[in-house]
């Protein structure tokens, strides 16, 4: 079968993290995406370390099954150029601030008129209106602001960010699946539509049951560290050579884990009786645990515990996830060559489809790798080809 895509045509107008990744997975499954650069200097993350074989690794892990045409949308032929590649688009992905897309006379409403199949998705820090849309948006702030960062972080240890672009790649996935259901829709109606999402709406609807917790009882969820708000013991554990992740999810779990770790007294115990209980008494509750713990290493743990029915894993390091058994089985770690770099390493494909599975069919361009391509497909000449890079259009 065809990918899930194929036939369809992005034009990406995004850089750094958030849009390039939106653009990515819609490439991965099989749409043609052309990514629009700045002519000189590129996606911003070409120039940022570290670099593989010279070319920037937070660029090459966000724009595999992209093409790359330099354009220089601040003049006149450049905006042309566009304007002939949205007329036969399905997809524009941009995530300027706010107003440039007006200034550059390329919003939505001005491009609708062209193609009015045309399903037009912003990314933005804080949304496209209200009184924070003009701010620049880069994920740390959107933590902060969303409250994530508030719960993050173990008690009194004041503010935490969660260790990878989690705003980024969320927003990225809320504005996959908000393009994907205007596709959907446009088969009923035809017509494209305007899909907007951003890192600080992506983050708030993550919130999960620490929302829940706010709005059950008004008060602020406190920071837990690596403890579960509402369930005890669910968490992270010292053992004999590291930490162990425990999540004994219900009573049931508990009093089997009693039982494995000889216990056996524990589930009779009133601070601990029931999950309220043990949540209360959370911290002596994990010093009888521990005592037992320590006596076995996490890999020995990690064994008896699951057989037993009962969830626990290691915590491992980044070099160890791409080593482990599991996380190779379930292919998350791809080779692929590259023009400039060579053989390099990417994450797989987290979702897989048994008839129209995701494929890397271009690895990340070189900087207009494909502008040739791409104008010759539009119908210029050689002479305008030439003229175009010669006034600094391309």
């Amino acid at each position: 079968m065809l990918p899930p895509l194929k036939g369809i045509k992005v034009i990406d107008l995004t850089s750094a993290i958030a849009g390039p990744y939106c653009t990515l997975l819609l490439g991965d499954l099989g749409a043609e995406v052309i990514k629009v650069e700045e002519s000189k200097a590129g996606d911003m993350l070409r120039k940022q370390g570290p670099f593989i074989g010279g070319e920037g690794a937070y660029f090459l892990y966000g724009n595999r099954n992209k093409k790359s045409l330099t354009l220089n949308l601040q003049e006149e032929k450049g905006r042309d150029i566009l304007l002939k590649l949205v007329k036969n688009a399905d997809i524009l992905v941009e995530n300027y601030r706010p107003q440039v897309k007006f200034r550059l006379k390329i919003d939505y409403e001005t491009l609708r008129k062209i193609n009015p199949r045309l399903i037009y998705c912003s990314v933005s820090g804080f949304g496209q209106t209200g009184p924070c849309a003009d701010r620049a948006g880069f994920d740390q702030i959107a933590q902060g602001m969303s409250g994530l960062m508030s719960i993050t972080g173990f008690p009194g240890s004041g503010p935490c960010r969660v260790g990878v672009a989690i705003g980024d790649s969320a927003a990225a996935m809320f504005a996959t699946y908000g393009i994907l259901a205007a596709l959907l829709s446009r088969k009923e109606s035809g017509a494209g539509q305007y899909v907007e999402t951003s890192l600080l709406e992506s983050l708030v609807a993550l919130l999960g049951f620490q929302s829940g917790i706010y709005f059950g009882t008004g008060k602020t969820p406190p920071q837990l560290g690596n403890d579960h708000g509402t369930v005890a013991p669910y968490g992270t554990y010292r053992t004999q050579d590291g930490f162990i992740n425990i999540a004994a999810g219900h009573q049931k779990m508990w009093e089997k884990l009693c039982q494995i770790l000889k216990l056996d007294e524990l589930p009779n115990d009133p601070r601990f009786k029931t999950i309220p209980d043990r949540v209360q008494n959370r911290e002596a509750l994990r010093t009888l645990v521990e005592k037992v713990l320590v006596q076995k290493p996490v890999a020995e743990w990690v064994e008896i515990l699951n057989q037993e029915g009962i969830p626990s894993g290691p915590i491992l390091t980044i070099d160890q996830v791409f080593h482990d058994e599991q996380v190779l089985h379930q292919e998350m770690l791809l080779e692929v060559d590259h023009a400039t770099a060579g053989k390099i390493k990417m994450i797989g494909f987290p979702v897989k489809m048994s008839e129209t599975p995701c494929r890397v069919t271009l690895p990340p361009p070189a900087l207009g790798q494909h502008t040739l391509e791409i104008l010759k497909r539009l119908n210029y000449t050689d002479e305008e080809i030439k003229e175009l890079k010669k006034s600094g259009i391309i």
